[in-house]
């Protein structure tokens, strides 16, 4: 058309104009920057040694659980404990091995049968090498199975995990033979210090 202009075509190669941005678009992305500035930082490892301090506590409390109270044992017709005129603190702490007329038995296991004449011991086949032998070879095991978990517990504690301690509470005619066999055993397997349980006049046990 004549007279009309024409308008002048944008340089090849130009940045197309852009629109201003809105408001609701500067604030969201405002909101983006401030929540990405104050981002927790994330944890890349686990601190266990609150967990493993709990957990330190609470095997002990357990182990420790597992010690022999003397303060209540009841008799009964396969068990009369013998009584003496000495008065002494009663022990709070030992694996205990009770000796009655027909069984060995350690934290409430039987682990030997005695014969109805224990006045040699206990049966050949329960030693480690025959009759005249010392060495209760399944009351070993049960006692050092104690030991193991015993001297964990000494090791936590701070004390001498060198050896350990034993409750014995036998019947009051208890062959001879037969208390050393089980004390020698006890021996072998580490426990240096007994406590023989008695009664006293009165009745409680010491």
């Amino acid at each position: 058309m004549p007279g009309a202009a024409v308008p002048a075509a944008a340089p090849q190669g130009a940045p197309a104009r852009q629109k201003p941005a809105s408001m609701s678009r500067f604030k969201r992305e405002l909101r983006r920057a401030i929540n990405k500035k104050h981002k927790e930082p994330e944890i890349d490892f686990l601190n266990i040694t609150a967990m493993l301090d709990m957990m330190t506590i609470i095997l002990v409390f357990l182990l420790k659980s597992m010690s022999a109270s003397s303060a209540s044992l009841p008799q009964s017709g396969d068990l009369s404990m013998p009584k003496s005129v000495l008065s002494t603190e009663a022990s709070q702490e030992g694996v205990a091995v009770l000796i009655s007329r027909s069984s060995i038995i350690v934290d409430d296991n039987i682990v030997a049968q005695v014969p109805a004449d224990a006045t040699h011991g206990v049966e050949g086949k329960y030693k480690r090498t025959g009759p005249t032998d010392l060495y209760i070879v399944p009351l070993a095991n049960a006692l050092q199975s104690w030991r193991e978990r015993d001297r964990q517990v000494r090791l936590a504690t701070g004390r001498d995990p060198s050896s350990s301690e034993a409750i014995v509470i036998a019947d009051a005619n208890t062959p001879y033979r037969l208390l050393t066999e089980v004390l020698f055993t006890l021996g072998q397997s580490e426990f240096a210090k007994f406590h023989l349980m008695v009664l006293q006049g009165s009745g409680s046990a010491k």
